[in-house]
C-alpha cells in the first residue's frame, strides 16, 4: 500500500471523517515529491494503545464489567473507542458521570484498573498489518520499540502475554505523569537506549501528544488514522510528517536492510518513567 505523506499542511482542513469520503477529498493527503528518502529511519517507536494494539475491547469491557457490578447497563463500545486513548480516569468520568474530585471516583478508578489487569489480553489484538510490519522491520535488521504513557505494571504483562515483550528493542512506559508525552523525554530515552539520534527514528501514534512529543524531540512523526481518533479530530493540524491509514505504510519511511553490525543495542530494554 502506498505511503500517504504529508510534508506541508494542506490548504483545507482535513478531519478523520473527511478521510473516509471520496477520492477528491482524500487526495489532499498525497505523496510528496522526494518523500522521506532523505531521512529514512533506522527504528520505529510505536505508541501502544491505538497504534500497536487494539486494546479497546478489554478496556471498554472492563468498564462495562464495573458498571454491571453497580447495577448499571452496559454501554455501546463504538462511542467509547476515542475515550480509551484518554486513560482510565476519562473512562470513569464517562462511565459514571463523575469528576476526579467527587467522592467515590478514586475507588471506582482503582476497581476499574483491577478488573482490566485481570483481563489484559482477553480480546486485545494487534491492528491488522502490525505483525507483518514488525516481521519486515526485523527482516531488515532494523528495530522497533514502544513509547507509551501506559504504566509499566500494565504494559509489560500485556506485551508479554501477546508475545511482543522480548521482541521490542525498548519499552518506555509512563509511570511518572510529569514525563508523559507530549513531554519529549520518553522519546529521548528510547533513542538513547537504541543508540540512535532522534532524527534516525520515526514515532507513530494516534494522539496529538504522540506527535507533539516527537516534534519536540526532533523525531519524524506519523499519525495513525486507524487508531482511537475522534471523528472530527483536526489531524492535519497536529503537525505530523505523515498520515497513515495502515501500518504497512510505515515501511516507506524506513531504511532498507541493514547489516547485523547496525544492531548496536540489545533487544528487550525496558524503562519506566
Amino acid at each position: 500500500m502506498a505511503a500517504l505523506l504529508l510534508r506541508t499542511r494542506p490548504a483545507a482542513t482535513i478531519t478523520v471523517a473527511a478521510l473516509h469520503k471520496p477520492a477528491e477529498v482524500r487526495g489532499m493527503i498525497h505523496s510528496a515529491a522526494g518523500g522521506a528518502s532523505s531521512r529514512l529511519a533506522k527504528a520505529v517507536l510505536l505508541d501502544l494503545d491505538g497504534t500497536l494494539l487494539d486494546t479497546a475491547p478489554d478496556l471498554i469491557g472492563s468498564l462495562n464489567d464495573l458498571r454491571r457490578e453497580h447495577g448499571l447497563t452496559t454501554l455501546a463500545p463504538e462511542p467509547l473507542r476515542p475515550i480509551v486513548a484518554q486513560g482510565g480516569a476519562a473512562m470513569i468520568r464517562h462511565g459514571f458521570a463523575l469528576s476526579r474530585d467527587e467522592p467515590g471516583f478514586a475507588s471506582l478508578l482503582q476497581r476499574y484498573l483491577d478488573i482490566y489487569r485481570a483481563r489484559l489480553s482477553c480480546q486485545t489484538r494487534p491492528f491488522p498489518g502490525i505483525d507483518e510490519l514488525l516481521a519486515e522491520i526485523e527482516a531488515r535488521n532494523l528495530r522497533w520499540g514502544i513509547v507509551t504513557n501506559k504504566p509499566s505494571w500494565l504494559t509489560r504483562p500485556l506485551l508479554k502475554q501477546l508475545g511482543y515483550l522480548r521482541r521490542a528493542a525498548c519499552v518506555v512506559t509512563g509511570d511518572c505523569r510529569a514525563l508523559h508525552k507530549p513531554n519529549p523525554h520518553p522519546i529521548f530515552t528510547a533513542c538513547r537506549q537504541l543508540a540512535l539520534t532522534p532524527p534516525e527514528c520515526v514515532m507513530v501514534g494516534d494522539a496529538p501528544q504522540d506527535i507533539a512529543a516527537a516534534r519536540r524531540a526532533g523525531t519524524p512523526a506519523l499519525a495513525a488514522l486507524f487508531g482511537y481518533l475522534e471523528p472530527n479530530a483536526q489531524v492535519a493540524d497536529w503537525g505530523a510528517d505523515g498520515l497513515i491509514e495502515h501500518p504497512l505504510e510505515i515501511l516507506s519511511w524506513l531504511a532498507p536492510a541493514l547489516g547485523p553490525s547496525s544492531q548496536s543495542s540489545p533487544p528487550g530494554i525496558q524503562t519506566t518513567l
